[in-house]
């Protein structure tokens, strides 16, 4: 069984050797027939490359050894701006693929400055960043940030900042006036003098580009509360003899001033609506009125004060005041 194995052994030594012997000879026998050659693609003619022309692809035939070469032959135009990849002095092979990326034109509008410049970046976002220009939170970009670039594109940066600011202000005081018949009714004095009081505002501030555009209160806190006047004003009217008839009003200086023939210029009259008991207290400062039982021509706007000026004539009595 040993001496059977061994046999096989033997003749598989055999067969392999046959087999290597064979494949030698063809080997050497296809060297002497075909020797050896270096292939030199970068001179072979008729190459097929690829072009693309800032994203527009070609497939094109050339003889062109470098990428130069291939501008040349095409008659493609760079700017100095523009790049193309790989480089001019690299070698063209066939299967090459020849990269060209133009630039674009740019004018941007930020902080009060305008930037011109050329970029080869795809949007708005990667010029920004080309340009060390950054964005705050509520910035506003037109067009938007991710629109494509374009030649002679502009870029409009409109900073928006807001920020909360502490005002102190003043409460202006209120005042009251209470009525003393122990005083003239010329005499006013103050009992109580006002204060203004502080309080402190927390507005919150839009800026646009720098400028304040709004200002909106958030939070008031008082500090010191205002101190309310307090004045004194006179009623005591002492009057002559009264005398009843017929009031009149004219359109004269506007305010509270009368005209008579009886009271002297630039003294005073209180003058009362007999029919609805109102009074007012009017400063001569002219001579009339002239009709029939008239005794006193009102101003319009002292006149208003007691009656319509759709009464015209009015029953008064007028009394010159004496203090």
């Amino acid at each position: 069984m040993q001496k059977k194995g061994f046999k096989l052994f033997l003749r598989f030594i055999f067969f392999t050797s046959f087999l290597l012997l064979i494949i030698f000879l063809i080997k050497s026998r296809l060297y002497f027939l075909f020797p050896s050659r270096e292939l030199n693609f970068e001179n072979s003619s008729n190459k097929i490359i690829t072009l693309s022309d800032n994203g527009l692809e070609f497939s094109l035939s050339t003889d062109a050894k470098t990428v130069d070469n291939l501008l040349t032959e095409q008659k493609i135009n760079l700017s100095e701006h523009d790049i193309v990849f790989p480089e001019k002095e690299s070698p063209l092979l066939s299967g090459s693929f020849v990269e060209i990326r133009r630039a674009e034109k740019i004018t941007i509008f930020v902080d009060g400055k305008k930037i011109e410049n050329y970029t080869l970046a795809h949007d708005i976002t990667n010029v920004l960043s080309e340009n060390n220009i950054f964005l705050n939170p509520l910035d506003k970009v037109d067009p938007d940030k991710n629109s494509l670039i374009e030649n002679n594109l502009e870029i409009k940066i409109t900073r928006i900042n807001v920020e909360e600011k502490v005002v102190s202000e003043d409460i202006p005081f209120k005042t009251t006036v209470k009525m003393d018949d122990a005083l003239g009714w010329r005499e006013k004095k103050v009992q109580q003098a006002g204060v203004n009081g502080t309080v402190n505002v927390t507005y919150k501030i839009t800026y646009k580009n720098g400028k304040e555009i709004s200002r909106v209160p958030e939070k008031k806190e008082i500090v010191e509360s205002p101190v309310t006047e307090i004045d004194v004003q006179g009623t005591f009217i002492k009057t002559g003899k009264a005398t009843s008839g017929q009031g009149s009003w004219y359109a004269f200086q506007g305010g509270l001033f009368a005209a008579s023939r009886v009271i002297p210029r630039g003294s005073y009259a209180r003058v009362t609506n007999t029919a609805n008991g109102k009074s007012i207290v009017v400063q001569i400062n002219d001579y009339g009125p002239q009709g029939k039982g008239r005794i006193i021509d009102l101003d319009k706007v002292a006149f208003q004060k007691i009656a319509s000026l759709g009464d015209g004539l009015i029953g008064v009595k007028v009394e010159e005041v004496l203090n």
